[in-house]
């Protein structure tokens, strides 16, 4: 059973050297108490695998890389699934949090990634290629972050779509 055990400790390991993580931003926050003031920093991490799994998390301490390693950690966390469709996202996407909206767009092999700052920190990490993807509203990190991940997560695959309505995969793209 020892064994077992090992090797299990072995996958979840190898499974998390293959994330990449990715810094949105850094905050120095700088509270000024009876006693001085008080220096903090937060971070936000976004972590993918590159392959349809992505999550973020926001990490606050002390010091900086104390702050990096609590984001990153609280990323891995809370990881969700995004189905990808040859490199790009299966249908158009709206979502809204808080003061930003994001429109994310499929788009044709070898357009790339057309998104900006925050947004292209997920998109990059879930494993989308090509994409036009809009930020409208606030260029908040934290609410580009929440309101990409939104959209990411309220993506359909067509294999979905097809079993909810109870038809087959051909009727769902040929109508």
């Amino acid at each position: 059973m020892a064994e077992n055990k090992n090797n299990t400790k072995q996958a979840n390991t190898s499974s998390e050297s293959e994330l990449t993580d990715h810094m949105v931003a850094l905050n120095r926050v700088t509270k000024v108490t009876k006693g001085g003031r008080a220096i903090t920093f937060a971070a936000i991490m976004v972590v993918g695998d590159g392959k349809g799994k992505v999550g973020f998390g926001l990490g606050k301490a002390n010091d900086a890389t104390a702050a990096i390693e609590k984001g990153t950690e609280a990323a891995k966390k809370a990881m969700i699934n995004v189905p990808l469709r040859k490199g790009t996202i299966p249908h158009e996407q709206f979502a809204k949090f808080s003061g930003s909206e994001v429109i994310l767009i499929p788009a044709s092999e070898g357009t790339g990634l057309k998104a900006g700052g925050a947004m292209r920190a997920v998109l990059e990490s879930a494993g989308v290629k090509d994409v036009l993807a809009k930020s409208k509203g606030s260029s908040n990190p934290h609410n580009l972050v929440k309101a990409t991940m939104l959209a990411l997560s309220q993506l359909r695959s067509a294999y979905t779509v097809a079993q909810n309505r109870g038809v087959s995969l051909e009727k769902v793209f040929k109508g």
